[in-house]
């Protein structure tokens, strides 16, 4: 059975951010993950993820300025600083969370300029190196071009292509459900072909990014292929719920008391 994160940056908005710690775990999630820890102590977010013991399963390297367009600099040949102080910034919030994983944003760029091909993968082996003797898996996510328009990463098999020729122990692809079947379709084919190298998977409903339910996929037949290609990572509902997020969480119903029972 899949292991659900729910996404504090997305569900339950309609309380502060450290309370969706204790909402979360109300509604029967074992684990989180989030966009961004940092306008809060690191110290308080450990203290609310322990308290209502919960796993961080993930969060994002500090991306620059969001409300300037800005998501990440790892293709920026330019910000190769930025990318080190990103890490910096990132470990004490990784040492009060006890994440094992933490995801490496490319920035905007063109993936055509050679420069910025090499500038990723100059960023992505020093980050990889550099978190991995912190015990610290690394995910390079393609994002889809309707949502970040420009994003550098927003292709799966680019990505693959750079984990595979790096063959670094600690990187691994975050597979997006979401923006897989805008990027390419054909989801279930390229889960069964990339899975060796996942270590991350997200999900929400495709065109709305609303709950897991109706749309374009078939979310039940795909946690069962999941469970059939032996996942066991976390699952994260990186999703916009329509209203409410705890009377949107009828998807998630039986997998909460199977979660429950196996406690």
């Amino acid at each position: 059975m899949p292991r659900f994160a729910a996404n504090l940056s997305m569900m339950f908005n309609e309380v502060p951010f450290l309370d969706r710690f204790d909402a979360a775990a109300k509604a029967g999630f074992s684990a989180v993950e989030f966009l961004f820890p940092y306008e809060h102590a690191a110290e308080e977010i450990g203290e609310r993820l322990h308290r209502n013991g919960l796993t961080q399963a993930l969060f994002n390297l500090y991306p620059g300025d969001w409300s300037k367009g800005e998501r990440g600099f790892a293709a920026l040949p330019d910000r190769f600083a930025d990318v080190q102080a990103s890490v910096k910034q990132a470990l004490p919030y990784a040492k009060a969370t006890g994440v094992k994983r933490l995801h490496l944003m490319a920035g905007i760029a063109k993936r055509s300029d050679p420069q910025a091909v090499d500038a990723f993968c100059r960023s992505v082996v020093w980050t990889a190196q550099t978190l991995g003797q912190e015990g610290i898996d690394v995910m390079l996510e393609p994002i889809n071009p309707r949502d970040v328009p420009g994003y550098f990463l927003n292709d799966f098999d680019f990505a693959a292509g750079v984990i595979q020729d790096l063959n670094l122990p600690n990187l691994q692809l975050q597979f997006d459900i979401y923006h897989r079947q805008i990027v390419h379709g054909d989801v279930t084919m390229a889960l069964r072909k990339m899975m060796p190298m996942i270590g991350h998977i997200q999900i929400a409903s495709v065109p709305s990014r609303n709950e897991p339910a109706g749309e374009e996929l078939n979310y039940p037949f795909l946690f069962d292929e999941l469970d059939r290609l032996g996942y066991d990572g976390f699952v994260g509902c990186e999703y916009r719920p329509k209203g409410d997020t705890a009377e949107g969480l009828g998807w998630f119903a039986p997998y909460a008391a199977r979660e429950g029972a196996r406690a």
